[in-house]
């Protein structure tokens, strides 16, 4: 009777607990594929060099000034009332943001989240920004100048052309034609470059439906292959971190603009995983609604929707793929969610604990990763995940995005790993807490005038203090056209070896 109790009580301890042969396979050694199931167009921007009209993405941020007039268009307060040509400078209420319809119709979207459109369908033409949800009366046509792109008419739902008539009168009723400057129809577009949004939604969207699917399509087939795998694993990784979108859910036919095959990719995958002997880290990168409003979250114009009415269609996600995939001996872990900023802590609590729900609910031995807000520092919520069995924090180590890294030489960057990071590392880590793992970090840097060596030795010192982290670290990114980004190309140039 002894042994059957035995028995019976080593079986509940393996069905609560990540296997032994799953924990034996830590710390991971990883490389995250990046842009290749969601979308970061810095990582390869010329995926975008076929959409017509490629600098007005969704979310692109316009500012336009009356030729006429030389003042900039307003949606005074933010919104909520008629639209002024009166300043001299833009800013905020000076800003659109588009949201694009094909391309050459758009909607702009003003600073408190409302739309610009028509009062009415009438040939008056008044125009005021209080639409919460753009409808026809809020979509305009942008017809841009074959001699200068930057000038441009705004087509009204009604046919006719925005003017400024005066600083105080805008309207859509000016039925004229031309391009000179004191036509009252003529405005001067501004982009914001530094605001230039280039993710998923831009992609799917700036293509279009007729054209996106078979672009989408071959990036899947021809960005990560079979080949790529064997690579992988043939120079000391035993990994990979995949980002994927929520839409893949609704795989084959997600909600537009988004395509559908990425499912299709992440089942390749797997059996690649299998045969060359990789572990996989599913890691939802864009959640609904956006977690952060970075192009890498997929959003529409920035905006960072996410959210307590996210939280079940984010944990039906994190089901669909623990369903699919829990069964798999090469899952090593389901992410939850990441880099979320600005998100209310017990929302992502929530959330949290609903998720590692669901995916107990298909594994026993998956990992789950956590990571607290970026906005909050990495031990936010180091107990709340310390909760979970089989649990992982993630954070993402960059020695960029920050001025003070702007003034380091290349001798402090690799001090600054030596003593700041393996001190962050060790108050990371504790017996009764969740394992640690560095999903993201780059060799790229700020550093000026390093020589070969010194890149070679920032690299060095990273994989040696990281492998400390209990689950393992993962590089971002494995391809990419930014060379010190490019784990494949930094092993092919000699900066690193593992």
């Amino acid at each position: 009777m002894g042994y059957k109790l035995l028995c019976l009580i080593l079986v509940l301890l393996l069905a609560l607990h990540p296997s032994s042969s799953q924990h034996s396979s830590l710390p991971l050694r990883a490389v995250n594929l990046g842009n290749w199931l969601v979308i970061e167009g810095w990582m390869k921007p010329s995926l975008f060099d076929g959409i017509i009209n490629k600098d007005l993405l969704d979310g692109t941020q316009v500012r336009l000034m009356s030729t006429k007039l030389q003042k900039y268009l307003c949606a005074e307060n933010g919104g909520g009332t008629a639209l002024v040509a009166n300043r001299t400078s833009a800013s905020g209420w000076e800003t659109f943001r588009l949201w694009r319809v094909n391309e050459s119709y758009f909607n702009f979207r003003v600073s408190n989240n409302q739309f610009v459109g028509l009062e009415n369908h009438d040939a008056g033409g008044s125009l005021v920004a209080n639409s919460d949800s753009p409808t026809d009366l809020e979509t305009f046509q942008i017809i841009r100048s074959e001699d200068d792109p930057t000038l441009i008419r705004i087509r009204a739902p009604n046919g006719l052309f925005l003017q400024a008539i005066s600083e105080d009168v805008v309207s859509a009723d000016y039925e004229g034609s031309g391009w000179e400057d004191d036509n009252p129809s003529v405005f001067k577009m501004t982009t914001l470059k530094d605001k230039i949004i280039k993710g998923e939604y831009q992609i799917t969207n700036g293509y279009g439906p007729d054209r996106a699917p078979k672009i989408m399509r071959d990036h899947w087939n021809t960005y990560i292959t079979e080949e790529d795998f064997k690579y992988i694993s043939e120079n000391g990784l035993n990994a990979v971190r995949i980002p994927v979108g929520w839409w893949i859910a609704f795989d084959p036919t997600p909600p537009k603009p988004f395509v559908g095959g990425s499912l299709e990719a992440l089942d390749n995958a797997f059996t690649w995983a299998q045969k060359y002997g990789l572990k996989v880290i599913v890691d939802l990168h864009a959640a609904p609604g956006s977690q952060n409003g970075k192009p890498h979250s997929a959003t529409r114009d920035g905006s960072r929707d996410w959210g307590d009415s996210y939280i079940p269609q984010t944990v039906s996600v994190i089901d669909f793929l623990a369903a699919r995939y829990g069964d798999s001996s090469s899952l090593a872990a389901i992410a939850l969610m990441n880099e979320p900023l600005g998100v209310n802590l017990e929302s992502l609590k929530s959330y949290y604990q609903s998720g590692y729900d669901a995916v107990r609910k298909h594994s026993a031995s998956a990992y789950v990763i956590m990571s607290s807000p970026l906005d909050k520092g990495s031990r936010e919520l180091l107990s709340f995940i310390g909760g979970f069995e089989g649990s992982a924090i993630d954070v993402h180590y960059y020695n960029l995005f920050s001025n003070s890294f702007s003034k380091m030489n290349a001798r402090q960057n690799i001090d600054y790993i030596t003593k700041q990071r393996a001190s962050d590392i060790s108050s990371l880590t504790s017996a009764n807490g969740p394992l640690l793992f560095v999903g993201e970090w780059s060799g790229d840097w700020l550093a000026h005038g390093a020589s070969k060596r010194d890149h070679q030795r920032f690299l060095e010192v990273q994989v040696e203090v990281y492998s400390r982290a209990t689950f393992g670290w993962a590089y971002w990114a494995y391809k990419c056209d930014a060379d010190y980004w490019s784990l494949k190309w930094m092993i092919q140039n000699n900066f690193i070896k593992l």
